[in-house]
């Protein structure tokens, strides 16, 4: 449980225990009932409506919030996953495939966290190494072939830091990811779900639309990295997370991002159907309106976009 849920739970439990009692000794607590539900939706309101951008860090990590997998159960019909890059072997941190969105066929890929310990080591934390990311790659460029748009799901700490993936060549397959998939003649959907961290985050994240659930984040570098350099000190992780800009208000604002998806009051951890129904809406929508586009202006389109991060006017 996160620190700022705490108030919100002692509140939960008060309304149990006392539901509890007055069902077993047949007591009616309506009226002090109704009170304590009120004050409890209040509280929950006043807290999830000023979080601070380490909060939304907190919550973008949360365990319970719906990874790739759990997207893919719920919205995709008949997904076949694809494996391997071709050349070195398959990543189990990034899963990739194709399938049926709202009866049209998709090439689907996305980073995977696990549910418990064991499957995180399996899934390498959603850390992925050169193969995953030449996986995607290779993924997209037949999505390019067949006519198909690609949607991307984007949850990772980073790119795998090790050394092994350093041996493999971690930057070029990332860099020729981003050199590449400018050039995929096909919509390109792109959708924070929890974490976009760093390069790990942009070698998949090259798009036509760039979605963020409401409380995910997308930054250059974790605000424990940031601190740890800048300040010295893992200790300054909630000012750094503050100076990053990472929540996705803040991206929405410099026009990083295109869309804010909503999610459930108390995040997406409380009510994971929910918050897949509506990254559903958004995504049906943004499909719709990117097949209109005829593809030499879309890739036109996309250039710009990226063209225009980071200039302003004073």
């Amino acid at each position: 449980m996160l620190e700022f849920e705490k108030p919100i739970d002692a509140l939960k439990r008060s309304i149990e225990k006392l539901e509890k009692i007055a069902q077993e000794k047949h007591l009616d607590y309506h009226e002090r009932l109704t009170k304590l539900k009120e004050r409890l939706a209040e509280r929950k309101k006043t807290i999830f409506s000023g979080l601070s951008p380490w909060q939304r860090v907190e919550l973008a990590r949360c365990h319970g919030r719906p990874h790739t997998a759990d997207y893919i159960n719920a919205l995709v019909e008949n997904f076949v996953e694809l494996h391997g890059d071709r050349s070195t072997g398959d990543d189990p941190a990034i899963i990739a495939g194709l399938g049926k969105v709202e009866g049209k066929n998709i090439v689907l890929v996305g980073h995977q966290k696990g549910k418990d310990t064991q499957e995180n080591l399996a899934r390498n934390f959603g850390m992925a190494h050169p193969e995953g990311y030449r996986k995607a790659l290779r993924l997209m460029e037949m999505a390019e072939r067949f006519h198909m748009p690609v949607v991307t799901l984007i949850d990772t700490p980073g790119a795998h830091p090790g050394l092994e993936a350093e041996e493999k060549g971690q930057a070029r397959a990332i860099g020729e990811n981003l050199m590449k998939i400018f050039s995929i003649r096909t919509p390109i959907i792109c959708i924070i779900i929890g974490e976009g961290g760093s390069g790990g985050a942009l070698g998949i994240g090259i798009a036509d639309k760039i979605l963020m659930l409401e409380n995910s984040i997308y930054s250059v570098i974790s605000p424990e990295g940031c601190a740890a350099i800048l300040w010295k000190s893992q200790n300054a992780k909630e000012e750094a997370a503050k100076a990053l800009k990472l929540t996705a208000t803040d991206l929405l604002e410099m026009k990083i991002i295109d869309e804010i998806i909503p999610e459930p009051l108390g995040g997406a951890h409380q009510n994971p159907e929910e918050t897949i129904k509506n990254l559903q809406g958004a995504l049906k929508e943004n499909l719709t309106k990117l097949n209109q586009i005829p593809l030499d202006h879309l890739l036109e389109l996309r250039y710009e976009k990226y063209r225009k991060i980071g200039v302003f006017k004073e």
